[in-house]
């Protein structure tokens, strides 16, 4: 009778174990956001662009996805909902089968921008398992640092999404590799450098030639010089986004906070 008693409480203890570890991971899951219905690539649950810069990134999106089969996503959350940032992207990703199956070529960039000053904003780019060569951690860490963050921080989400979602397009379609992109990273800041030495340099020269004389002078001041490495652009699109495929990650990418 006791040996009974007892195998009848040890079942229900794993009964009640498993019930609660099943709920537990079903409740992590639905923390994740839904896969949008219609499906589109970009989805703004932060509301930080407006429908102008929505339509534009979706059709560029869009036609990018009709011409090469690969997909990116473009995704803002108002919370993590207590997720570590990569951990959140990489389970969205997948519940939602970014790329296509088979290819795996789907690249997920979610911001959680930062909606107080006591806060903190952050962005990852996670890389399918498909596109993980041509688009290394690395290079996703500088794509971050370089393109997106720099832009957050004035305020600009689109301009920081447009601007990584072209260099993703353009590793993803092979027109540079990794190595290049750096490479020409690299020569554009020493074009632009260059380029504010010699205009200093210049001013320099010609204030002195034109002060001879004038006992006043003349105050000397540069206020500025606009920077900005790269530019969005826009591409055609031949129609609505079709759906996710079912591809996978495997957690490729990199992640940063500003």
């Amino acid at each position: 009778m006791k040996s009974h008693c007892f195998i009848s409480i040890r079942f229900i203890f794993s009964f009640l174990l498993f019930a609660g570890t099943t709920f537990t991971v079903f409740s992590q899951y639905n923390e994740i956001p839904d896969r949008p219905a219609p499906q589109r690539l970009v989805n703004d649950f932060a509301g930080i662009f407006n429908s102008q810069q929505k339509l534009k990134l979706e059709k560029m999106l869009v036609a990018f996805n009709d011409s090469t089969s690969t997909q990116i996503a473009v995704v803002t959350v108002e919370t993590l909902n207590n997720y570590d940032i990569a951990d959140f992207t990489d389970r969205l990703a997948e519940k939602w089968g970014v790329g296509r199956k088979g290819k795996d070529n789907g690249i997920v960039v979610l911001i959680k921008p930062k909606l107080k000053a006591s806060d903190y904003g952050e962005v990852r780019i996670s890389v399918g398992y498909g596109l993980e060569e041509v688009i290394p951690d690395a290079t996703a860490h500088r794509i971050i640092n370089h393109e997106m963050i720099p832009r957050f921080q004035e305020g600009d989400y689109y301009r920081g999404v447009a601007a990584a979602v072209e260099v993703l397009m353009n590793l993803a379609s092979g027109k540079y590799t990794a190595e290049q992109y750096e490479e020409v990273d690299m020569v554009t800041v020493i074009i632009v450098v260059g380029g504010m030495i010699l205009m200093f340099v210049f001013f320099l020269v010609f204030f002195k030639k034109f002060n001879k004389g004038n006992k006043g002078g003349l105050p000397f001041i540069i206020s500025g010089i606009p920077g900005g490495f790269n530019s969005s652009g826009s591409r055609r699109s031949s129609g609505g986004f079709g759906g996710f495929g079912g591809g996978s990650f495997g957690g490729g990418g990199a992640s940063g906070r500003w």
